[in-house]
């Protein structure tokens, strides 16, 4: 399937809405951690549960195909099921406006650092064991320490406890708390939208 990017997606987001199903999602590296088969469209998370990353070789739902420049490539019941409207969302790393990748948190009230080179309005991530999601972004939290963080695979209202503290930098982004929603010592997924391109960010 054509995206119409000028790059290969890093992160991409799935939903078949003629079926009441998972949102499937691709990112393009897993850092160190455990993958199945040869690559990382061998797997998938999903965006509507907290489950860990699925390496289950039987169902691919990326194909098992890695996404080019100009095409990517969906398999399985849900994510190319016979006539069913499917929706993408295709997001490729861009200098100073998208970024997405991994890192790893170090468990420390001093927390790790992901540099994303621009000012972040918008970090999602996940760890790839199982645990949920967070979404941050500078709408609600207007000021550092941010600690409002929504869950997009669960309904409940947003958390404002410390344990899901990041600071959203001139630069990227820093975990400011030793407790494991965001920063435990495991490997993460992110996906980061910029406020504005780096050369004119602002620290905040």
């Amino acid at each position: 399937i054509g995206h119409g990017l000028s790059s290969a997606p890093t992160c991409m987001i799935l939903k078949n809405y003629d079926k009441t199903d998972q949102w499937s999602v691709f990112f393009s590296d897993y850092g160190s951690y455990s993958i199945g088969g040869s690559n990382a469209a061998c797997n998938e998370l999903v965006l509507n549960t907290d489950a860990a990353l699925y390496t289950n070789q039987s169902y691919k739902g990326w194909g098992g195909v890695m996404p080019t420049s100009t095409v990517f490539t969906v398999d399985g019941n849900n994510n190319n099921g016979s006539g069913e409207s499917i929706i993408v969302y295709c997001f490729a790393n861009c200098e100073g406006y998208i970024k997405s990748g991994t890192y790893t948190g170090n468990a420390n009230a001093d927390g790790s650092f992901v540099y994303t080179g621009f000012k972040p309005a918008f970090v999602m991530n996940k760890p790839l064991v199982q645990g949920n999601w967070r979404l941050v972004d500078n709408a609600r939290s207007t000021y550092n320490v941010t600690q409002n963080a929504l869950s997009p695979n669960n309904n409940d209202a947003q958390d404002t406890y410390d344990s899901v503290r990041i600071d959203l930098l001139s630069n990227g982004f820093k975990m400011r708390d030793s407790q494991t929603p965001m920063n435990q010592a495991t490997t993460y997924v992110y996906l980061a939208f910029a406020e504005n391109p780096f050369k004119y960010a602002t620290s905040r």
